[in-house]
């Protein structure tokens, strides 16, 4: 198990996911320690990811979601040598691994739709060897159980988590952390 993504959010295993620029400073205020970055362009990163880092937080950027990236490995060198985030979070198995090359930590994230998505999900897993796993949706406890008996990587639940008691069963069915963006739910 990766203890230094462990370390980073602690006790306190809930992640910020900020979807809208608006609730950037409340993530930044938050006693969370990491908070994902799911907004954002070539323009923009910089001061996002600039604001959280400021606050003592971990980032970790969304590259699936940032406008004017290409799939082209040389955005992990950049990403790694001018933004600086924490990590990289993406469905795509070459970012993942081109962002560990870069010195990035990097979440693979998987959306589980059926069993063939897990069995392709744990090759993917297998093949670019992430730092932790976010499943989507984290609604799915059965799902956080079985990836648990396959792999030692952190697993991160995330997506459509809207209420207290579902972030806890997510964390008693084997979830690390649970990332999500209701603010409520931040603190």
């Amino acid at each position: 198990m990766n203890q230094d993504l462990h370390d980073y959010w602690g006790t306190r295993r809930i992640i910020p996911a900020v979807r809208k620029a608006e609730d950037l400073q409340a993530a930044c205020r938050s006693d969370c320690p990491v908070v994902f970055l799911l907004i954002g362009d070539l323009l923009t990163m910089d001061n996002y990811v600039g604001q959280v880092l400021r606050a003592g937080k971990k980032a970790f950027l969304h590259v699936d979601f940032i406008g004017g990236l290409s799939g082209d490995p040389i955005v992990m060198k950049y990403i790694g040598e001018r933004l600086r985030p924490t990590g990289i979070i993406s469905t795509k198995s070459h970012f993942v691994k081109h962002a560990k090359k870069n010195g990035l930590l990097a979440i693979q994230r998987l959306f589980l739709i059926d069993t063939s998505a897990l069995e392709q999900g744990i090759h993917n897993i297998e093949q670019s060897e992430p730092d932790a796993v976010e499943i989507m949706p984290g609604l799915i406890p059965r799902a956080i159980t079985q990836l648990r008996e396959r792999t030692s990587l952190p697993i991160i639940a995330g997506g459509l988590i809207q209420e207290p008691s579902e972030i806890n069963t997510a964390l008693q069915a084997g979830a690390s952390a649970v990332s999500m963006g209701n603010r409520q739910l931040w603190t």
